[in-house]
This record gives structure tokens, C-alpha cells and sequence, in this order.
């Protein structure tokens, strides 16, 4: 797939699964914009970044803008940031859930109605960057996993909406090896507890999900639109079975 001369837009493009986006569309040749609370130490080439906040609405503008001056078009926006503290929910305070919210389904929102004209003019598409906390219980990240539900919807909502203009696809993300993982599993023994137990045995890796924005992205895949791609090596295996299996062994 060449996407030769195409501006890509990737919301927190500078790290993780979002770095692993930003790299596999410039090497196909496209023009990438980036962006972040904080620049990256390093750019991929044909990269640019620039400096915002997306949960303040005004920042969706602004990036459009940016993107436009520099490049001229819009063909790709690519909805990538996102994140939350695990949290007890009887210990989440308000100003947590709401910026929580504003993060990964106000800003996704505010940032596709800012691209819709150029998006329109270039006959370009949205990919939301979803997460297994949208489709499975999340006790401990009720507001991420709630607004991540509600990206899906947004999803297939305004596939529907703007369609046949803009396409508009979801990519609902499993488990995914990053810079921050180690950290967040308990280190290099955690992880691999974590990927043994995992169907494909592994965790994902950033790629994986680029190579998923990758078709998605491609405008000879004219009809996809409205779709929720699940790349989560076959998913979780759910808890049911172990208890099951150790309900048994008690028996």
C-alpha cells in the first residue's frame, strides 16, 4: 500500500501504539502530524509535530489547521490518544472521570468534526483507536472503558452519517507490548506470565495495530466503513473457565 504524498494525522503519534502508526505510514510514504502534550527526543522523517492538549475543544481546530498549513490536505485522521489510571471507582474523583471522558471520546469527537471538510474534499477517512475495555466489563477504569464504548458508537454512528463522503472504522486493541508496559504488568516476568496466558501466546505489538490502520486507511477498501476490527490475537480467555476449573477440582 503506498500512501505516497497523504497527510496522516495521529493523535499522540510520538510513543507506543501511536509511534508504531506514525512509523509504518511514513514508510509508505505518507506525511505524517503528530502530536502531544510533549514533543518526542526524536521524529521519524516526514513527521511533524506540534504541541497541544486534545481535551480542550479549541485543540481540534488547531491541529486540523496545522495540518492543513502544512500540507495542504487532510486524508487520514487517526484517533489514537488515549489512556487512564486504574482507579477504585468509589475513590475516582470527579475531575478524573471528566477529563478521563474528554480524552478518549469528547476529543476523538471534537477532532473528527474539525477534519470534516478537508477529510470530505479528499475523500479521506477516521480510524478510532478502541481498546476490549469497550466490549468486556472494566471494574477499576469504569470511565475508560465507558468511553470507549461510546468511541464505538460514535463509530458506526457517523460511518452512517457521513457516509459516502468519509469513511469511518474502529480498531478495538487487546493487549499491546509498549515502552510503558513493563511498568504497568510488573516487569519482564509479569509480561510473560501475562503472554503465556494470552491464546496466541504473546502480547500485541505497536505494528500489529499499524498494519491494521494500514488497510483501513486504504481507499481501494472503498466499502469498509462502520467497522469495529478487533486485533487482539483471539481475545481474552475469560475468567469463567478458571473458576469453573477450580470449582471442579474442589468438587
Amino acid at each position: 500500500m503506498s500512501f505516497q504524498d497523504k497527510t496522516i494525522i495521529v493523535t499522540g503519534g510520538g510513543r507506543g501504539i501511536g509511534r508504531g502508526i506514525t512509523q509504518a505510514f511514513v514508510q509508505a510514504g505518507a506525511n505524517v502530524i503528530i502530536c502531544g502534550r510533549r514533543e518526542p527526543e526524536t521524529l521519524p522523517d516526514k513527521t511533524q509535530f506540534i504541541a497541544l492538549d486534545i481535551r480542550e475543544a479549541e485543540a481540534a481546530k488547531t491541529l486540523i489547521n496545522f495540518a492543513l498549513d502544512k500540507t495542504g490536505r487532510v486524508d487520514c485522521l487517526i484517533n489514537n490518544a488515549g489512556g487512564g489510571p486504574p482507579v477504585a471507582s468509589k475513590d475516582a474523583s470527579p475531575n478524573l472521570t471528566q477529563k478521563v471522558v474528554a480524552l478518549n471520546l469528547l476529543a476523538p469527537i471534537n477532532l473528527a468534526q474539525a477534519a470534516y471538510e478537508p477529510l470530505k474534499n479528499s475523500g479521506g477517512s477516521i480510524i478510532n483507536i478502541s481498546s476490549v475495555s469497550a466490549t468486556r466489563s472494566s471494574p477499576g477504569s469504569v470511565a475508560y472503558g465507558a468511553a470507549k464504548a461510546g468511541l464505538l458508537n460514535v463509530t458506526t454512528s457517523l460511518a452512517m452519517e457521513w457516509a459516502p463522503d468519509i469513511r469511518v472504522n474502529a480498531i478495538i486493541v487487546g493487549l499491546v507490548k509498549t515502552e510503558a508496559s513493563a511498568d504497568h504488568y510488573g516487569g519482564e516476568k509479569g509480561m510473560k506470565h501475562l503472554a503465556d496466558n494470552l491464546p496466541m501466546k504473546r502480547m500485541g505489538q505497536p505494528e500489529d495495530i499499524a498494519k491494521a490502520c494500514l488497510f483501513l486507511a486504504d481507499n481501494t477498501n472503498s466499502y469498509v466503513s462502520g467497522a469495529c476490527l478487533e486485533v487482539f490475537g483471539g481475545g481474552e480467555p475469560p475468567s469463567f473457565l478458571k473458576i469453573a476449573e477450580e470449582a471442579h477440582k474442589l468438587g
